[in-house]
């Protein structure tokens, strides 16, 4: 009886192990193949007028994004474009490429990442944004005054 008893709890820890071992296995797997809902916007998206590329990418949990690419990276003199709209004289003279412009989101758990900022260098202003991604492709980003009602979406697109 005794026997009989052992063998048992000694197929319940075997079986435990088992099922933990598997645990980590997918856990592991997920780190390494796959990526978090969370983390479904990052990449490199094309704007909706298509004349830049951003890169979207998570520094603390808080995700960012930078130009990486303009169809027309340089000014009528052949100088790279510089954000001479800036409300900051000390900035106006860093260049388009390369700057972060949308930053601070963070995921809220639905589908919806919030609480950034979006920097429009044309105009030299910011706003309050959110966005939200449709399938796997599709950034749907809206920049607002105050409230999300008083503002405008723009559709991206990532690039493969």
């Amino acid at each position: 009886m005794k026997l009989a008893y052992q063998l048992i709890q000694n197929s319940k820890i075997i079986s435990k192990m088992k099922h933990l071992k598997i645990a980590i296995l997918l856990i592991i797997t997920n780190i390494v193949f796959g990526q978090t809902k969370q983390d479904k916007c990052l990449g490199t998206w094309l704007t909706e007028d298509k004349q830049a590329k951003v890169e979207i990418y998570k520094v603390d949990n808080k995700y960012k994004g930078k130009l990486i690419w303009l169809a027309k990276p340089n000014d009528e003199q052949g100088k790279p474009k510089v954000d001479d709209k800036n409300p900051d004289p000390k900035l106006r003279s860093r260049t388009i490429l390369g700057l972060e412009f949308v930053w601070g989101f963070v995921f809220d758990g639905d589908d919806t990442w919030e609480d950034g900022k979006i920097y429009d260098p044309k105009s030299g202003k910011t706003y309050s944004a959110e966005f939200n991604i449709e399938g796997d492709n599709i950034m749907k980003l809206r920049g607002y005054v105050g409230f999300t009602w008083l503002g405008r979406t723009s559709t991206w697109t990532r690039v493969k």
